[in-house]
């Protein structure tokens, strides 16, 4: 019988408290975020061997949350913020749609502009309201960090090759350098 290997993956992040029974507000970063908070799921507190069971969860103006039957009251809760969720997942497993991308498949990918010319690394995916948006690592000459943020949309990121390893981001100034022109 062949052993299944699985991946850690991050699902969330605990913000802030929310009311007195223990409830918090979960930052999502999965795709699946109703799976993944579905009541009797577990999830573990990321570098800790602590693990919560999901007893209710619901969305309230944009925000999911949460409630763990670990967590009994708001000083828990207050414990508990900024957190970090993680599950593990098949390490083979891969979304059904070809057009759809996990994170956990985007974070590391190098970026490369229309020439060929590496310009970055995907370090992490931001959920928003209107898209999700790729947090890129610029490589940068004087070997500062630099962060640029780009929408993740067709126009922009024409072409994801998970297997080869890196994503095509379309070459608009100031998309992965400074050196927009200021239009007046």
């Amino acid at each position: 019988m062949e052993e299944q290997t699985t991946v850690e993956v991050v699902v969330g992040r605990v913000g802030r408290a929310h009311g007195l029974r223990g409830d918090v507000v979960v930052e999502v970063r999965t795709d699946e975020p109703d799976e993944r908070f579905e009541i009797g799921a577990t999830v573990r507190v990321e570098g800790k061997r602590r693990e919560l069971t999901v007893v209710r969860s619901r969305w309230a103006k944009g925000s999911l949350i949460v409630a763990f039957e670990e967590v009994t009251d708001r000083n828990g809760a207050e414990d508990l913020r900024g957190s970090v969720l993680v599950v593990d997942v098949g390490a083979d497993e891969e979304p059904t749609d070809p057009e759809e991308f996990w994170d956990r498949q985007l974070r590391g990918l190098t970026v490369v502009d229309e020439s060929g010319q590496r310009r970055g690394t995907v370090r992490e995916i931001l959920h928003m309201p209107a898209q999700d948006v790729l947090a890129i690592d610029v490589d940068g000459e004087d070997r500062d960090r630099q962060e640029h943020l780009v929408p993740f949309v067709r126009q922009l990121v024409p072409t994801v090759d998970v297997g080869a390893g890196h994503i095509v981001i379309t070459s608009i100034p100031g998309l992965l350098d400074d050196d927009a022109e200021e239009a007046r």
